[in-house]
């Protein structure tokens, strides 16, 4: 027999667990295996006022959350293009000709600028207001 427990918010099967908590509730292998799926699915297993295993919508993240996220995010693209900038500048400084042309370099320095700017601007951490790279970038390999 399957249960599920709100105290725990787990699921006890009384073939495996020896210790089922005194809240648990049964229910059915058809009924826990929809939970699953639901929760796969980016739902929330919860439960009714009777303690039975519902789904429910997630709450979407805090804005704190969201903030740091959109940093993270913004540091790590910030650190992908490291190696192009430096790779450019030890060209030059070799005087080799150069892997991007002088109006690649500077939409180069144009988008990382516009990255640390980002946290500043009313878009801020929403993810369709990030700025947008120059599409050359994605052509370019280390």
């Amino acid at each position: 027999m399957l249960y599920y427990a709100r105290t725990t918010g787990g699921f006890y099967d009384d073939e495996v667990h020896q210790s089922i908590p005194a809240d648990a509730v049964k229910i059915t292998q058809d009924q826990r295996a929809a939970l699953l799926i639901g929760e796969a699915a980016g739902r929330k297993i919860s439960s009714d006022t009777k303690g039975f295993p519902v789904l429910v919508n997630r709450e979407p993240p805090s804005d704190e959350i969201l903030i740091a996220q959109a940093r993270q995010w913004r540091d790590t693209e910030i650190d992908s293009l490291n190696w192009l900038r430096e790779r450019h500048r030890d060209e030059l400084d070799a005087g080799r000709t150069t892997t991007l042309t002088a109006a690649q370099f500077g939409e180069l320095i144009d988008y990382i600028q516009q990255l640390r700017d980002w946290p500043a601007s009313g878009g801020f951490p929403k993810t369709d207001a990030r700025p947008a790279a120059p599409a050359w970038i994605a052509e370019q390999t280390r």
